[in-house]
């Protein structure tokens, strides 16, 4: 019976040497006709990178973490001594660490070749799609609405609402583009999704331009994210000749084209309107609101900006029913939470789980505490414009209203853990320094106040008349919240007034 191997070609297990072990299980391989070698997406449990999966009579196996000098002793194992080994990880979906989780939006990923359209199909992928070109447009945005979907890229906006906007809109052409533009700190599920499973964004998008009357469509991609725009590229090439792309989607009269954007990394273009200035060939500048991009968007037309987990949970949603999706999660925080552990941790990668589970327990439970072995201090969520939170705020459920209430923000799902050691004057310092460097420069408190900013914490931090200084921060943190133009420089005091708050001792 044929033996298949997986080793991922993602971008984070490639720089921890999965290429080599490829290369060493490709030598080991050489000449034999009953293997295959399988380049698949990674599950996301980059704490196990290389990961090296066997598939043979019925089983499927982990090792990891494998380097390329171990390869040929795993390949030379009988499969009942598969167990033995001490890489070996056994069957993955039943490991702790991912039998813990409720993947949904992840389901697929890591499973297979991400680009290989038949795997996809096999797995009920194009399934939300299929049904979707059946249903007028009205139908396919109540079902996003019944589903609680909000958007992923931070601001939790409902999408049902969004979209509805839209699809009443009147213009002479609407958009739909989709912001891959992944630039928070310890923030990679949007990358991730790109380059293991990326039919499922390309699914999402075509359904949302059923929704709204959209026949053309752009995925903005980060420019540091080389892989994805590999994966991207091809998966659209391919999408568009098996029929779920171009002039007759699904064999009806649909239309619908979607074009790959490299961005030009400015961090101010993950803003949406920014984004679009962008996407339109200028500066990336944020622009006033109102108009709204679903009023005025893209080239002045009706316009629905969504991250790209957004999209991709409307592909699930659409092929499972809203009513699936609503069934998890808690409050108005509806279907899974994409995390995504990062900073000084034992345990790094992505989880995905149903909102609701307070951070403590995630972290703690697939976390694993610290990579240094020390207690931990503080985790910031959200991004770099997230609030820094201590100890006693980590049993705070993971949705957006609990967080919301007790000063914080979910974003995008990123986790950054810090240990005992971390000065958190110093990481306040770096918000305003991320500020100063990313603002794009248009608005006053944004442009000069993260300048002002960074030159007061560096007195504080002198020790220079402490008192004065830190007043003369909280003044300006009120101008930056109140008067910037976008949440750039609106958010960026959340990070700087969360450490002066919970952390006080290390500014004194």
């Amino acid at each position: 019976m044929s033996t298949r191997y997986f080793v991922p070609r993602d971008t984070t297990a490639l720089a921890v040497g999965a290429e080599s072990v490829a290369r060493a299980l490709a030598a080991v391989l050489q000449g034999r006709d009953d293997v295959t070698l399988v380049r698949n997406g990674s599950r996301g449990a980059f704490w196990l990178e290389p990961l090296l999966e066997i598939e043979r009579d019925g089983q499927r196996v982990g090792f990891g973490p494998v380097s390329a000098a171990e390869v040929p002793g795993i390949v030379e194992l009988d499969t009942q001594a598969w167990a033995s080994h001490p890489l070996c990880l056994g069957d993955l979906q039943e490991h702790p660490w991912f039998a813990g989780q409720q993947r949904l939006t992840f389901a697929r990923a890591g499973l297979d070749d991400p680009l290989c359209l038949e795997s996809y199909l096999a797995r009920h992928g194009f399934d939300g799609l299929e049904h979707a070109v059946h249903l007028p447009a009205e139908d396919i945005v109540d079902e996003i609405t019944r589903s609680g979907l909000r958007g992923r890229g931070g601001a939790a906006f409902p999408a049902g609402v969004k979209w509805q906007t839209v699809l009443a809109a009147q213009g002479d052409e609407k958009y739909i583009v989709c912001n891959a533009d992944e630039g928070d700190s310890g923030t990679f599920a949007d990358r991730l999704l790109m380059e293991a499973d990326p039919y499922q964004l390309i699914e999402g998008i075509v359904i949302a331009g059923l929704a709204v009357g959209a026949q053309r469509g752009f995925i903005y991609l980060r420019s540091e994210y080389p892989r994805a725009w590999e994966v991207m590229h091809t998966a659209i090439a391919k999408a568009e000749a098996a029929g779920y792309l171009g002039e007759s989607v699904c064999d009806t009269d649909h239309r619908f084209q979607l074009e790959l954007r490299l961005g030009a990394g400015a961090y101010i273009c993950g803003e949406e309107t920014a984004l679009l200035e962008s996407l339109e060939g200028r500066r990336g500048l944020v622009r006033a609101k109102p108009p709204l991009p679903a009023h005025e968007g893209l080239f002045g037309q009706p316009t629905v900006v969504n991250n790209v987990l957004t999209l991709a949970a409307a592909a699930s949603i659409m092929a499972d029913g809203a009513q699936a999706y609503a069934a998890l999660g808690e409050g108005r925080s509806r279907g899974t939470l994409t995390l995504q552990l990062a900073g000084n941790i034992s345990r790094g990668g992505l989880v995905e789980i149903p909102y609701g589970l307070s951070l403590r327990q995630v972290v703690e439970q697939f976390g694993g505490g610290t990579r240094s072995g020390r207690p931990m201090r503080a985790m910031q969520v959200g991004g770099p414009l997230g609030a820094y939170l201590p100890e006693p705020l980590w049993d705070t459920p993971l949705d957006y209203e609990a967080f919301a209430a007790m000063g914080g923000m979910l974003g995008h799902g990123g986790v950054v853990v810090f240990d005992d050691t971390v000065d958190m004057a110093a990481q306040a310092r770096f918000a305003m320094a991320f500020c100063a460097a990313e603002s794009c420069g248009k608005c006053t408190p944004c442009r000069v106040g993260s300048v002002r900013g960074l030159e007061v914490i560096d007195k504080i931090i002198a020790r220079d008349d402490t008192d004065t200084q830190l007043a003369l921060l909280n003044d300006l943190c009120d101008t930056m919240e109140s008067a910037s133009l976008c949440a750039m420089g609106g958010l960026t005091p959340l990070p700087v007034r969360s450490a002066l708050q919970y952390f006080p001792e290390d500014f004194h």
